[in-house]
């Protein structure tokens, strides 16, 4: 498989597993309807260009002052991704959206990229993600490679967490229903993250 599908792959996973931006996503969708569900995905995409600016810059200065550094990284990383991925095996699951009250759309786009930004382990997240894809020999520029899956990342965000908008209400309720459903999807997001973690720790 190459690299782009695998990490199409590994976002996708990572995307629709339930965590609090897809949930909230859907609690939009069924408090305001589809419209709010959609602009908060716009929201959570968005703030996903901020987290691979400080990742790409962050990297590509690291590995222009060392090389083994980097590398380091991307073991630390393969690491970390592992652990996350034992994390989410083991999660029981989210079984339902909390609604939020009703706000202008403008608004709750605005809450959705705050948000985004201002969470520290999806800053940590694209930090150890992105260059498990990035092979700083053939990549040419690494901050350029960077925001090439930083951007590949945010626009299936749209696509998925639109899906989510749109559906919400029928989500909603197959969530409430079958609350172990959540379970198996982070069971699928844990085996990405495991998969990825071991072949970073097992590439030359």
């Amino acid at each position: 498989m190459s690299h782009i599908a695998l990490f199409l792959a590994a976002s996708v996973a990572i995307t629709v597993a339930p965590g609090p931006d897809n949930l909230q996503v859907i609690a939009r969708g069924i408090s305001q309807g589809r419209a709010a569900g959609c602009v908060a995905a716009l929201g959570f995409a968005a703030g996903v260009l901020f987290h691979t600016s400080l990742a790409a810059f962050g990297i590509a200065a690291l590995l222009r002052s060392s090389p083994l550094a980097f590398h380091i990284l991307k073991l630390a990383g393969g690491a970390y991704l592992i652990w996350v991925g034992i994390k989410a095996l083991k999660s029981q699951g989210l079984a339902s959206a909390h609604e939020r009250p009703p706000q202008p759309l403008r608004t709750v786009f605005a809450q959705s990229v705050i948000g985004n930004m201002l969470n520290p382990k999806v800053t940590l997240f694209f930090i150890v993600f992105l260059p498990q894809f990035v092979d700083p020999v053939s990549a040419g520029s690494v901050a350029a490679h960077m925001f090439e899956l930083g951007l590949l990342f945010m626009l299936q965000t749209i696509v998925v967490f639109s899906l989510f908008g749109l559906c919400a209400s029928a989500i909603g309720t197959w969530l409430k229903r079958q609350p172990r459903s959540g379970a198996w999807l982070d069971r699928l997001a844990g085996a990405t993250f495991i998969t990825l973690g071991l072949r970073v720790a097992l590439r030359n």
